[in-house]
């Protein structure tokens, strides 16, 4: 960890200890040159969860502006926003080591679980962690979450979209609307529609999306899917959505 700063200043231990109450928002996002991809979008999502959370309006010029601060100095970086506190937000900016979406084709282990609040990026994420170990200990990268009647949902940290042609096919249902899969929305053919575990190998590809970026999947369950060119030319339009410094 770089650096961890509260409403602008150094963490402290008691700064951190009102993590534990669990209560609260957040998103993350990487930064390459001092840019990113989305900044808008991942402002618009915690001003969804203060107003969910909180009844209360994002201040989205002083997010900003404490982004900046905790990178000054810092050209490529993880950086998570955490807005918490039970009563009112507090907001924790966290600076970390870049991260790259990973380069092998993932395999995903489905398991029944709808998180809670789904369309929330809250703080409370223990169930999910429990499957994606859950899942990694079985031989899988990670976990695929299904709800009821066998509804594809998403991962246990990520959208999952499938590919048929040129088009994104994403699993419809109760999930987090992810800031790369919305930015992916507004630039390449896609639609939302319910997929089932039945269903899935009507598909040509799958794959998933998270703010490291797209990332193949070659197997979920059974079900094998081939990584080709519909996948190299997801992950170029990807690379190629503009990025912007985050303060305007």
């Amino acid at each position: 960890m770089r650096r961890i700063e509260v409403d602008g200043v150094a963490a402290t231990a008691q700064d951190m200890a009102g993590l534990f109450g669990n209560y609260g928002h957040f998103t993350a996002f990487q930064v390459r040159n001092g840019l990113v991809r989305g900044m808008d979008q991942h402002l618009d999502r915690l001003a969804e969860g203060n107003r969910e959370l909180y009844s209360l309006d994002l201040d989205r010029d002083r997010v900003r502006a404490l982004v900046a601060r905790a990178l000054r100095g810092v050209g490529d970086a993880s950086v998570r926003v955490v807005l918490f506190g039970v009563d009112a937000p507090t907001t924790l900016v966290s600076v970390r080591e870049p991260q790259e979406p990973p380069e092998l084709p993932q395999s995903l282990l489905p398991v029944e679980h709808v998180r809670p609040l789904p369309h929330v990026k809250h703080l409370g994420g223990f169930e999910r962690a429990v499957h994606h170990r859950a899942a990694r200990e079985a031989g899988f990268d990670g976990a695929l979450l299904i709800g009821g009647g066998g509804l594809v949902v998403e991962s246990a940290v990520a959208n999952i979209g499938f590919l048929t042609g040129d088009e994104i096919v994403w699993a419809d249902g109760p999930w987090l609307h992810g800031t790369t899969m919305r930015l992916l929305e507004e630039h390449a053919p896609s639609r939302r529609a319910p997929v089932r575990l039945a269903d899935l190998g009507a598909h040509d590809g799958a794959f998933t999306a998270n703010s490291w970026g797209v990332a193949p999947v070659h197997r979920i369950g059974d079900v094998r899917y081939p990584v080709g060119r519909a996948f190299e030319r997801l992950r170029a339009t990807f690379a190629a959505i503009p990025q912007h410094p985050v303060t305007p």
